[in-house]
């Protein structure tokens, strides 16, 4: 007998309750069918759940139909409890994705769906509601198409020909036997299907019982039999309570088996249970595949492995508001925070926090849904009446260039020093750490302990002190000592090394995103587009239906939370807000919100920037702007040991001991610094030899770079700071701003034939939705257009961070801001007027040179 884990998800209200009941009905597991409305569902087991009719917890039901086993996971609907249902997915060999044929699909639904991507796991779909007028099975089938997947395949007509005909478009080995035999084989089907290669498609009513006989039989017929290896492994992916106070970690076992009396982190099974509703099954060994609740476990958590399932999966869906909780008269904060971490173990998304300097307790939630289900379950099991304050953004925070980190920790007889390159990631990549540290310079033992360090704890930002994220954090270089080193040590040296990179990196504050869909009467349509635009959203051209407009777009969440209650009055209740969490993006009021929060970095004493050196046998600290001069290895980005001096890369400046690099090498990192977003067939075009992504394995620490003699220098030019400093291309650019463009790159032509350098203008396209960074040739210079969300600013700071130490760059600016910046990174710096000064020189002395050379040949006879 085959034995499958399907967990069942749907957006709220589309009657995924009602089909769990009506499986369970169907195949024998439950004599009478429950109804959520008759709140008598057999997996709402929570009296809340039954009072609100809406599911909170997942739940566990089991059945079997003909040659197939089924624990079937009953997940929330409801947004507010998605990590609830995405803590369920670690597990799942199959889903079922329930669509409301009435609604079609929703917001949540799209997110269900890539959530389901994100953990490859096989779908089923079922379309509810068919009983009712409107709809349109055909309709509905292009919909999931076009909005899910083309390979959408509608199963309730499996064996005719345009059935096969349509899983025959599905894949190679299927299109193979369809021509051969005009059919595909079932075995062929599963296979596919559990390869995410096809998705079956049925239709019918859950409550009516049509079509869910049709649903089962295909369950049966088109998933796989699993195997699964001896070597024992198992998932946790919930933690609860009995009704006794017990508690339980949900685990699946996905090898060899888990027995009572076993030994798990330490601690030894109690018991085993495998639970179906309310009820279970006391059992003396769970085997692989299986679904079981263990008692005396009480130091996991959800997401953490075992065995062969070590590595700890992150959830990708986050609370977005943080509340504070406010305990009633009499009761003492102390004695209520440990009663508040249980219910932490079992929802970790909550983040309970004790603030000691405003002595509050707050915590993380989706919304106001989950905060009255939270005041009714303190209540009920601590018998505390607690209240919630208004609700408030959580920000995050990343860095917009590359950066190194160095932390040092070395009071007396004590050792450690880590060296972090730390770089931008994907918007909501999270974090991600590696190695590629020599293992010559730090042992494998300390560089894991290094990584743990790194994963254990919520690295601050030093914005607004939010949590970072988006964000790829590689160990390069590290030291230990042999007689004084401890464990902790490079704990420290490690926090440090991150908030050193931090500091030095440009950060950028990230808030939460709603993607929307908002329904109203066409008439409406333009109130609506102006009041997302007030709110700082974006919006797509209306969609427009039997006088009902659709508009689809994103905003902050910020400025959306009431914004419900706003479109109820003004349509008279005829409009409907849908928001689900798109994820995180650039704060839309950053300054605001950093000047509001008055965060210090220097100030958070539990977050140091600074290291801790040591001389003449005692520990001495030091700001994070000053360890460079100290440390004790290379710097691995820039190519300097402790105490050397820096070059001097200004006018007339000198240097104790300056480094050189050739010029292919200055060919090669403008290659890799300016094209690294260009197709393959662009670079092909270029002058420039692709170049392969450097090694950092086999850096030591210890040899610096070979000097070598500079052939070339580099101009970058800010080009709209320089088209509105200068008269001429400031009047041209209020007529026609392209016409300006075009005007200064032909001037920067000019000026480049004569002074032979390589010469960048660099034009801000942040503001563009959707655009990469754009390199060309414009006959003898370069002009790059940067990508969104970033400034030319950012783009001539970012290069000079990284290359103004290793040769000669040049900026033309005045922007004082960034004019500071530059002066820091040791380039040149010509203002907008000096640079128009030098321009307007050389284009003196060319028709000086080219009048005296007319005068020559006047005065000569030619043959």
């Amino acid at each position: 007998m085959k034995k499958s884990v399907i967990g069942i998800l749907a957006h709220v209200d589309a009657g995924k309750t009602t089909l769990s009941e009506a499986l369970l009905y169907v195949s024998g597991a439950l004599k009478k069918i429950g109804r959520v409305d008759n709140r008598d569902a057999f997996l709402d087991t929570y009296a809340l759940e039954r009072e609100r009719g809406i599911t909170i917890f997942s739940k566990q039901a089991r059945f079997t139909f003909r040659e197939m086993q089924v624990t079937l996971l009953d997940t929330p609907g409801h947004v507010d409890f998605s990590a609830e249902m995405e803590r369920t997915l670690q597990v799942l060999d199959y889903a079922i994705l329930v669509i409301s044929g009435a609604d079609g699909v929703q917001g949540h639904t799209r997110t269900l769906w890539r959530l389901l991507k994100r953990y490859r796991i096989p779908v089923f779909l079922f379309v509810n509601k068919m009983d009712q007028p409107g709809t349109d099975r055909q309709e509905l089938m292009r919909q999931l198409q076009d909005t899910l997947s083309e390979y959408c395949v509608d199963f309730t007509s499996a064996g005719d020909g345009k059935f096969y005909d349509d899983i025959a478009m599905c894949g190679e080995e299927a299109m193979n036997e369809f021509l051969e035999k005009e059919s595909v084989r079932e075995e062929t089907i599963a296979r596919m299907i559990k390869n995410r290669l096809v998705f079956p498609c049925f239709f019918g009513s859950a409550l009516k019982l049509k079509g869910v006989g049709e649903f089962i039989d295909g369950l049966e017929r088109f998933t796989e039999k699993l195997y699964y290896g001896e070597e024992f492994g198992a998932r946790v992916f919930k933690i609860a309570r009995d009704e006794q106070g017990n508690r339980l970690t949900y685990m699946k076992i996905t090898g060899g088996s888990l027995k009572v009396k076993a030994v798990l982190g330490e601690q030894k099974i109690n018991q085993i249970r495998i639970y179906s509703g309310k009820r279970y099954e006391a059992v003396q060994e769970a085997e692989a595949g299986e679904i079981c609740a263990v008692t005396g476990l009480t130091e996991t958590v959800a997401g953490e492995g075992f065995g062969i399932e070590r590595e700890e999966v992150l959830p990708l869906l986050e609370p977005v508001l943080t509340y504070q909780i406010i305990l009633p008269a009499g009761c003492d904060a102390a004695v209520m925070l440990p009663k508040l971490r249980q219910l932490e173990e079992e929802e970790p998304e909550l983040h309970i926090v004790w603030n000691e300097e405003l002595q509050e307790i707050k915590a993380q939630l989706m919304g106001e849904v989950q905060t009255e289900i939270l005041k009714n379950q303190i209540e009920e099991r601590f018998q505390v009446q607690v209240e919630f304050g208004s609700g408030n953004i959580v920000y995050k925070e990343t860095i917009a260039d590359k950066v190194e980190g160095v932390g040092h920790f070395e009071p007396l007889r004590h050792y450690a020093e880590v060296h972090l390159i730390m770089e931008p990631g994907e918007p909501g990549s999270g974090l991600k750490f590696e190695t590629v540290c020599n293992e010559d310079v730090l042992s494998r033992n300390w560089q894991r302990l290094i990584l743990t360090h790194l994963q254990e704890k919520e690295h601050r930002g030093v914005l607004t002190g939010s949590v970072i994220t988006d964000m790829k954090i590689t160990l390069a270089a590290g030291r230990a000592h042999l007689k004084h080193t401890e464990g902790g040590d490079f704990r420290e040296a490690t926090y440090r090394a991150v908030r050193q990179g931090l500091k030095r990196a440009k950060s950028v504050l990230l808030e939460p995103y709603y993607e929307f869909v908002l329904e109203l009467p066409e008439q409406m349509v333009g109130r609506a587009m102006t009041d997302i635009e007030k709110r700082q959203g974006s919006v797509q051209a209306p969609a427009v239906k039997e006088g009902i407009a659709v508009l689809t777009g994103q905003a902050p969440v910020a400025t959306m939370q009431d914004y419900q209650k706003e479109v109820t009055a003004y349509t008279k209740g005829q409009g409907r807000l849908l928001c689900t969490l798109k994820g995180y993006a650039p704060c839309h009021n950053a300054e605001e919100v950093i000047a509001s929060t008055g965060y210090d970095s220097e100030k958070d004493l539990d977050n140091p920037t600074g290291s801790v050196f040591c001389a003449h046998g005692a520990g001495f600290a030091v700001n994070w702007d000053e360890v460079d001069s100290y440390m004790h290895l290379d710097s691995v980005l820039y190519g300097r040991r402790a105490g050397q001096e820096e070059t001097v890369h200004a006018a007339g400046g000198s240097s104790t001991q300056e480094e050189w690099i050739a010029e292919d090498e200055i060919e090669r990192i403008f290659a890799r610094t300016f094209y690294a977003n260009k197709a393959d067939k662009e670079l092909s075009r270029k002058k420039f030899a692709p170049v392969k992504k450097e090694n950092l394995s086999g850096y030591t620490g210890i040899k610096n770079p070979k000097p070598y003699e500079p052939q070339e220098e580099y101009l970058l030019v800010d080009g709209y700071n320089v088209i509105f400093a200068w008269d001429e291309l400031k009047e041209l650019a209020k007529l026609n701003i392209d016409g300006a463009r075009g005007r200064l790159l032909d001037i920067m032509c000019n000026y480049q034939a004569v002074k032979r350098c390589s010469l960048i203008v660099v034009f801000d396209a942040y503001r563009v939705q959707g655009h990469v960074t754009e390199i060309m040739d414009y006959h003898n210079i370069h002009v790059v257009y940067t990508k969104e969300a970033e400034t030319a600013d950012q783009y001539i700071e970012k290069f000079a961070h990284e290359n103004a130490r290793k040769y000669r760059v040049a900026v033309a600016t005045s922007d004082g801001l960034e004019q500071i910046i530059i002066r820091g990174q040791g380039c040149l710096l010509l203002s907008a007027r000096e640079l128009e000064e030098e321009v307007r020189k050389m284009e003196k002395e060319m028709r000086e040179k080219y009048m005296n050379s007319e005068s020559r040949l006047g005065n000569t006879v030619l043959p």
